[in-house]
C-alpha cells in the first residue's frame, strides 16, 4: 500500500486527472515513465467480447467460448460449477489480453419484462449474490478481475439512461441491494460498475450514498468504481460521489474538468488522490497476471455443455422423458438448426464453435428416422404452410421435438418485452403439432419466462433451455436422452399472465419516473402475500428420479441472533436413476414489527445422489437470516421471537418444517419523540416500560375510559383510536386528568425513555 501512496504522490495533477478518464473504448490511461501500463477491460460476463481495435465499441469480437447466459447460471443453483467457469473465463481473458471482465450482473429481476432479464441471475437477492460471488472468485482465482453490475437499481431498459427509480429505503436495502453486498464482502470483485439510471432523483454516478457510504465505507469495498459507458453527466460531481473511472474515452474535456477544479478549490486534491489509489492498485495487480498463450478451447467447449446441461429446467414430463429410443423422431423447429444460445448486445459473443441441435440429436438417436420442418419463420410473420407441413411430420413419427427460440425482436438489452408471448406463429404451432401427437416434447430458448396457457397442456413436456451457450445443442441432447438427469430449478417465477406479476401496474414508468410501488413484494414474495396462483413457482425444477426428504432438525431450540442456526435434512433419492436435488431453506418470521415476505430464500445446496443413497445436508443461517432493514434505526434488525424453518424442493414445495425461537442481543437507540405514536411507544420495549402505567391508569380513569364491553360512551373502541395518537395529542386530551402540563410529561417520559436506553 505505502508503494501506491508513494506512486501517486510522484503524479502530477494532470496525470491524475487523466487516469480518471479511459484513453480509448476499452483501456486506462498509462503512466509510462513510473511503468504504470494501462487496464484492458472486456464485455463479459458469460464469455469475453474482445474486440480486437481498442478504440472500437462494436465491433465483431475475437473468438471465444460462448457459456450460457446468467438466467441459464442461476438455474443450475451450483456455486461450484460457476466457481469452474470462471476460472475458463479467466483463462481465455489472459489469452486475448484482458484485465478485467465487465460482468457479472446481479440486478433483480424485478419484471419479466425487461429486455436484459438473460444477463441477470435471479428474482431472489440471496441467490443472485451467491451464484455473482462463486463466478467472481472463480475468475479472480487466475488473476483477471471482474466488474460487478450494474450498481443499483438498474430493473429495466425502457429510458434506462435517464430513468428516475423511486424506490423507498427498506425495498432498496432488502431486495435491490443485498445481492452486491454479498459479491462485494465475499468474492471483492476489483470493480463495480455504476448504473446509468437515477436512483430517487440522483444519477448512479453521483450516488454519494451508494458509492461511498454503502459501497466504500459500509460493505468495505477496496476496489474501483467504473462507469457503465457513457454513464458520467458531470465528471467533477461523480468524482466527489465516488466514481473512480469514467468510460469510454478519450474524454479531454473531462480531465480538464478535473484539473480546473482542484485547481480553483471545487474539489479536494485528496479525493482525486483516492480514486487514482484505487485505480493503480487494480492496475498494479494485473499487471501481475502474464498474458498471452493459449486457452484449451476444446475442454471449454465440453465444459459450456455440462453447464448447460445443469442449468436445463425440467418445467413438465409426464413419463415421456428420457427418450426410450423412439424409431421415428419428428424434429420441429427453426432452433433446431439455427441455435439460439445468446443474447443480443454488450454481450454478444463471436463463438469458437457451435453445436447445432439437429446435429447433435443425430449423434444420440443411433438408427432412428429424424425429419425435420423449419415450422417458424425467422420474423413475425404468420405462415400456414409451415404449421401444415409440421404436423405432416409429427403425426407419422413416434415423439415430436419443437425447438422453440424466443426471437430476438422480442428479447435483448436495449428494449424492454412488451408481452411475455411466444410468437403468434409459434403457440399455433405448438397448438397444431399437440393436437396430432401427444408425444410431444417443447423445447424452450428464451431468457426469461414466457406463459404457456394456450398450449401447455397439449405438451408431454417442456424443457426450458434457456440461452444455452455455444454448447447447449448438444446439452439438449444428453437431457432429452437422459445422458444428464435434469437437475436445475428456476430462479424466476413464471406467472400464468402478464398481469398478475408484481410491477404490472408499476413497469415501465412515465415521464421519466419509475415507481417501485411493489417495495419488498417482487418475485415469490409477492404471489406468497398475494396468494396468486403461478404457472412454475420459484425454484421448481423435474428430475428423472424423486427425492424424499426426512429428519429435519436444527442445531438450538432457542438461540441468539449473532450465534446463528445449523440446519441439517436428510435427502434420499427414491427412484432408479442418479440425479441432483437443490435444496432450499426459506425462513418465516411469525410476528414481526413492520411488514415482511411470508418467507425468504436463506439457504440453499445442491446434492448428488446415486438411486437408494441418503446423505445429510447442512446449511448454515446466519444474523441476516433472521433480520429485516429498518430505515428508521437505519439498521438490520432482529426481533424476539418465532422462527419457522421451511425446507423444500420450491417455493411451493415445502418438504419439511420446524420452528425455532430467536433471541436478539441488539440494542437499539430510541428514535422515540413526542410526535411518535402510542403504537410506537408500545412497539419500542423501553417506551413500553415507561409508558404503560401511566397509560393503564388514564384508561381506567381517564376521559377515554372505557366499560367492560370495550366501548366507550360514544360506542367507539377507543383503544385503536388512541394507539394511532401521537403521544403529545394523547397527553393533550387527558389534561384534566393530569397534575403537571401536558407537554412537561411528554418531555419527562423522554428523559426517561433515554436514560433508560443509556443504562442498559
Amino acid at each position: 500500500m505505502s508503494d501506491i501512496h508513494a506512486l501517486v504522490a510522484k503524479m502530477s495533477l494532470e496525470e491524475k486527472a487523466a487516469l480518471c478518464t479511459g484513453a480509448s473504448a476499452w483501456t486506462t490511461t498509462p503512466v509510462k515513465w513510473l511503468n504504470l501500463p494501462e487496464l484492458l477491460v472486456s464485455d463479459g460476463p458469460h464469455g469475453i467480447r474482445r474486440v480486437a481495435d481498442i478504440h472500437a465499441l462494436t465491433q465483431k469480437s475475437l473468438p471465444a467460448t460462448c457459456f450460457p447466459t446468467a438466467s441459464s447460471l442461476a438455474a443450475t443453483w451450483d456455486v461450484d460449477l460457476l466457481f469452474e467457469m470462471g476460472q475458463a473465463l479467466a483463462e481465455e481473458a489472459i489469452t486475448l489480453d484482458v484485465d478485467v471482465i465487465l460482468g457479472p450482473g446481479v440486478n433483480m429481476k424485478r419484471s419479466p419484462l425487461c429486455g436484459r432479464n438473460f444477463e441477470y441471475f435471479s428474482e431472489d437477492p440471496y441467490q443472485a449474490g451467491k451464484m455473482a460471488a462463486s463466478l467472481i472468485q472463480g475468475i479472480q482465482s487466475k488473476g483477471v478481475g471482474t466488474s460487478l453490475k450494474h450498481y443499483a437499481a438498474n430493473n429495466q431498459e425502457f429510458e434506462r439512461f435517464s430513468i428516475n427509480t423511486q424506490v423507498d429505503e427498506r425495498a432498496l436495502r432488502e431486495i435491490y441491494l443485498p445481492a452486491f453486498e454479498t459479491a462485494v464482502t465475499q468474492a471483492q470483485p476489483w470493480t463495480v460498475m455504476c448504473s446509468y439510471n437515477k436512483i430517487n432523483g440522483t444519477f448512479g454516478s453521483e450516488q454519494t450514498y451508494l458509492l461511498t457510504d454503502i459501497l466504500k465505507k459500509e460493505w468495505g469495498f477496496e476496489g474501483f468504481v467504473v462507469s457503465d459507458w457513457g454513464a458520467v453527466h458531470d465528471r467533477v460531481a461523480a468524482l466527489k460521489a465516488g466514481l473512480d473511472l469514467e468510460m469510454p474515452g478519450p474524454k479531454q474535456t473531462r480531465v480538464n474538468a478535473v484539473i480546473e477544479a482542484v485547481r480553483n478549490g471545487e474539489l479536494d486534491e485528496t479525493v482525486l488522490d483516492e480514486a487514482v489509489r484505487r485505480i493503480v492498485r487494480v492496475t498494479l495487480c494485473a499487471a501481475q497476471t502474464p498474458k498471452g498463450g493459449n486457452f484449451d478451447a476444446a475442454a471449454h467447449h465440453i465444459l459450456a455443455r455440462r453447464v448447460a446441461a445443469e442449468g436445463m429446467v425440467l418445467l413438465k414430463n409426464n413419463g415421456l422423458l428420457p427418450l426410450q429410443n423412439p424409431q421415428h423422431i419428428a424434429v420441429i423447429g427453426r432452433a433446431a438448426q439455427r441455435a439460439h444460445f445468446q443474447g443480443g448486445g454488450s454481450s454478444h459473443i463471436n463463438p469458437t464453435q457451435v453445436d447445432v441441435p439437429f446435429s447433435e440429436l443425430q449423434k444420440l438417436a443411433g438408427n432412428a428416422e429424424l425429419s425435420f420442418a423449419t415450422g417458424y419463420p425467422e420474423d413475425n410473420s404468420l405462415d400456414q404452410g409451415m404449421i401444415n407441413e409440421a404436423v405432416a411430420v409429427a403425426q407419422v413419427a413416434d415423439v415430436a421435438l419443437l425447438y422453440i427460440a424466443l426471437p430476438s425482436f422480442k428479447e435483448s438489452e436495449g428494449y424492454d418485452r412488451t408481452d411475455l408471448d411466444l410468437t403468434e406463429q409459434q403457440v399455433a404451432l405448438i397448438q397444431a403439432v399437440t393436437a396430432v401427437q401427444p408425444n410431444t416434447v417443447v423445447i424452450l430458448n428464451n431468457g426469461a419466462p414466457v406463459v404457456m396457457g394456450e398450449w401447455l397442456d397439449g405438451a408431454a413436456a417442456v424443457l426450458e433451455a434457456w440461452m444455452m451457450g455455444q454448447a447447449g445443442g448438444g446439452a439438449i441432447a444428453d437431457v432429452l436422452y437422459g445422458r444428464v438427469n435434469p437437475s436445475g430449478k428456476l430462479a424466476e417465477t413464471y406467472p400464468h399472465r402478464l398481469k398478475d406479476t408484481p410491477a404490472y401496474l408499476n413497469f415501465p414508468g412515465e415521464n421519466g419516473v419509475v415507481r417501485y410501488g411493489e417495495g419488498l413484494f417482487i418475485g415469490y414474495r409477492f404471489y406468497d402475500a398475494k396468494e396468486t396462483p403461478v404457472l412454475f413457482p420459484f425454484g421448481h425444477g423435474l428430475s428423472y428420479t424423486t427425492f424424499a426428504y426426512s429428519n429435519l432438525r436444527l442445531s438450538a431450540d432457542s438461540f441468539q441472533d449473532v450465534d446463528g442456526l445449523m440446519v441439517s435434512v436428510d435427502v434420499t433419492n427414491t427412484g432408479a436413476a442418479a440425479g441432483k436435488e437443490v435444496v432450499q431453506v426459506y425462513v418465516h418470521d411469525k410476528e414481526a414489527r413492520l411488514i415482511r415476505p411470508y418467507k425468504e430464500l436463506k439457504g440453499f445446496a445442491k446434492v448428488a445422489l446415486q438411486p437408494g443413497e441418503t446423505k445429510t445436508v447442512q446449511i448454515p443461517l446466519d444474523f441476516r437470516a433472521f433480520a429485516y432493514y429498518d430505515p428508521a434505526y437505519r439498521q438490520w434488525i432482529t426481533e424476539d421471537g418465532q422462527f419457522v424453518i421451511l425446507v423444500g424442493a420450491s417455493a411451493a414445495d415445502i418438504r419439511a418444517q420446524a420452528t425455532v425461537t430467536l433471541q436478539s442481543t441488539l440494542q437499539l437507540p430510541s428514535i422515540l419523540h413526542e410526535e411518535s405514536t402510542i403504537r410506537h411507544w408500545f412497539n419500542d420495549p423501553a417506551g413500553k416500560a415507561i409508558l404503560q402505567p401511566m397509560f393503564s391508569e388514564l384508561m381506567s380513569n381517564g376521559p377515554f375510559s372505557q366499560d367492560e364491553s370495550g366501548q366507550d360512551a360514544i360506542g367507539m373502541d377507543t383503544l385503536s383510536f388512541l394507539m394511532d395518537l401521537p403521544l403529545r395529542s394523547f397527553l393533550h386530551f387527558q389534561e384534566g386528568s393530569l397534575t403537571q402540563p401536558a407537554d412537561d410529561i411528554a418531555d419527562m417520559l423522554l428523559e426517561q425513555v433515554r436514560g433508560l436506553k443509556q443504562s442498559v
